[in-house]
């Protein structure tokens, strides 16, 4: 069913030889089209929720590997640079949907739980990692029907399409991986305290960051922030720092058509030849390379 609201919604707005994310007329919500998939390789997910109907994909995170498809979503607390691959499936193109969560929606949805009594089901002193794949109950599913459905009108996708996101994000908060979201919320707790140092990353990252700068950031100890680092992304601070300002830099040279030692400078890096060694080992491919 989510699969055929999907297709409808590529046929009615002439998508079928679209690739990529593309925007829908509802504020943060956007669709997801691939006729092949592609091979392993490394990708910049943003925070929110993804929704695929067709089509599958695994996420390679260090040591970890997640694998959802038809049915599944993926709910993202993070940013997180990491590899995907994807695989179209009896010759059908893949097809999903983002949702982005905005915070004063979550915040919102979350002191209403807490003032209802409600409790998340993974309170604890420790964070996660940000990144899980759960499937759809019957109630999320059917607001994700209603979403899609609603997306083939722009009169109801206007009026009531938040409406639904915000139904989404609330099966989400009270689901088995709903402490992913709930912990955001929680201003002082270590989850959040990463998040917002991580926000921070990828709003400064062209400039100079050292760990003791974004310990101080998340109130933490050096140590402790390390360690919580570690436990949200599976990285150091310092390797996710490079992840990110090496997809900032392959961006610029393949969307805006940056030279290699103009885009390294952009991001960051003072060094072209680090830049490039650097560059080549992320992505198996040399900055001209992609650049062509």
């Amino acid at each position: 069913m989510l699969s055929q609201l999907m297709q409808s919604y590529v046929d009615q707005h002439g998508l079928n030889d679209r690739e990529g994310i593309i925007d829908t007329v509802i504020e943060g919500v956007r669709f997801y089209r691939s006729s092949v998939g592609c091979e392993r390789q490394p990708l910049l997910y943003q925070s929110g929720v993804i929704i695929l109907a067709q089509g599958c994909k695994t996420i390679h995170l260090a040591e970890q590997h997640v694998n959802y498809g038809p049915g599944d979503y993926l709910v993202l607390g993070v940013p997180m640079p990491l590899e995907c691959e994807a695989f179209a499936v009896d010759g059908k193109p893949l097809l999903g949907l983002n949702i982005d969560v905005e915070p004063s929606l979550l915040h919102q949805q979350v002191d209403q739980l807490i003032r209802f009594g409600y409790q998340c089901a993974s309170e604890r002193c420790n964070p996660d990692l940000g990144l899980h794949s759960v499937q759809l109950d019957e109630r999320m599913a059917d607001a994700v029907k209603r979403l899609l459905i609603a997306l083939q009108s722009d009169a109801e996708a206007n009026i009531i399409g938040s409406a639904i996101v915000a139904e989404i994000i609330y099966y989400i908060l009270i689901g088995p991986k709903g402490h992913v979201l709930f912990d955001l919320a929680q201003h002082d707790g270590h989850y959040a305290r990463i998040a917002r140092v991580l926000n921070r990353i990828h709003q400064t990252y062209a400039e100079t960051i050292t760990v003791e700068d974004l310990a101080a950031a998340a109130n933490m100890s050096v140590s402790a922030f390390h360690r919580s680092f570690r436990q949200v992304t599976l990285e150091s601070p310092l390797q996710y720092l490079k992840k990110v300002r090496l997809m900032k830099a392959k961006e610029l040279i393949v969307n805006e058509g940056k030279r290699a030692n103009d885009a390294a400078l952009m991001v960051g890096y003072s060094s072209p030849s680090q830049f490039s060694r650097e560059f080549k080992r992320h992505f198996n491919a040399t900055p001209k390379a992609v650049a062509s």
